[in-house]
């Protein structure tokens, strides 16, 4: 078992325990309007809320294809029909 299997295993059992402890109703505030709620519901709604904050953190960045630093989009192309990448200063330099 890996490292983060294992503290994702540790973190959800605790997890578990503090809702399943925590049944009775309480007096939540939720924008200035005071609502008696089940500790339950809080505490699994901002588990939840985390979870999906913390996916949506933790996912790679998309990189665009046609990026300005890409070497590739910085040649000046002058003749559209050649199928190759030099620019006319490395072709000189070349020959």
């Amino acid at each position: 078992m890996s490292f983060r299997t294992l503290v994702s295993l540790v973190i959800t059992i605790c997890l578990t325990i503090l809702i399943v402890q925590n049944t009775d109703e309480a007096v939540f505030t939720i924008f200035f309007v005071p609502v008696k709620l089940a500790k339950v519901a809080v505490l699994t709604s901002a588990s939840v809320g985390g979870f999906l904050v913390g996916v949506l953190v933790s996912r790679p960045k998309r990189r665009k294809s046609n990026d300005e630093n890409s070497p590739i989009s910085n040649v000046e192309n002058t003749d559209p029909r050649r199928s190759d990448t030099l620019s006319d200063e490395d072709r000189e330099y070349i020959s």
